[in-house]
């Protein structure tokens, strides 16, 4: 007797382990029917398209006609140097192109010299390219390494129509992909000094003799505030 009472439980409990067996089965092939939900990009433009600071390489081109500079790319030159004495983090490289359409190395001198006017020293690395006549002019390149802000991202990706698509993408209200990208651009083009996004500079040293008349406006009950002109000109006035 013990023993059938035992078979039926155990009939029982494989019966039971079997319903659940399924009914996991059948949530399972549920959550697989389910639609994934995609990623989406930040909605605040900085982080979308983040302005990054790094080591990078800054190129100046130099089209070389003859032994000497024109004013304006000699002072294109004495800027690059500038550029350099204040941020520049390795040597100076010139790429001279070598073959038919080339300019040799009879420009050198004048970079040189201009290179020193802007206040660039150190030694001026020398290398060669093959140039392609078939390309235009070949120019000298001057590089070296400074530490430079660039958005991380690239503007000009339109990855969802603005105007709907078939996937209800457009429908959510969002910003789309390609906003704030050629603003932020244009931020880190601008900007002095790279280091100015991380951090503000120190405060300089305050005008003692502005200062002190302030004080002494106050000690007299003067008006502290400033006092802008005001143009009182009228549009009838101005059209005499």
């Amino acid at each position: 007797m013990v023993q059938a009472e035992a078979q039926t439980g155990l009939r029982k409990l494989g019966r039971i382990g079997l319903t659940m067996g399924a009914l996991t089965l059948a949530l399972a092939g549920c959550s697989t029917m389910r639609p994934t939900q995609k990623a989406f990009a930040p909605d605040e433009y900085d982080l979308r398209h983040p302005i990054k600071i790094a080591n990078d390489v800054r190129h100046l081109d130099i089209f070389s006609t003859g032994g000497r500079l024109d004013r304006r790319q000699h002072q294109d030159v004495v800027e690059f140097a500038r550029d350099y004495a204040r941020h520049g983090r390795s040597g100076i490289t010139a790429a001279l192109p070598q073959g038919p359409g080339g300019a040799g190395h009879h420009a050198l001198a004048a970079i040189r010299q201009a290179l020193s006017e802007g206040g660039a020293s150190g030694g001026l690395q020398v290398s060669s390219y093959a140039a392609d006549p078939g390309q235009g002019a070949a120019p000298i390149r001057l590089s070296f390494v400074k530490l430079q802000a660039k958005v991380a991202s690239q503007c000009g990706l339109w990855p969802a129509d603005l105007a709907g698509s078939k996937d209800l993408d457009t429908w959510q209200n969002r910003p789309y992909h390609n906003l704030g990208c050629s603003y932020q651009t244009m931020i880190a083009a601008q900007v002095a000094d790279p280091i100015d996004l991380v951090r503000p500079r120190t405060e300089g040293a305050i005008d003692v003799g502005k200062r002190t008349k302030d004080i002494e406006g106050l000690r007299k009950g003067e008006d502290p505030s400033t006092k802008w002109a005001k143009d009182d000109v009228k549009v009838k006035d101005s059209q005499q």
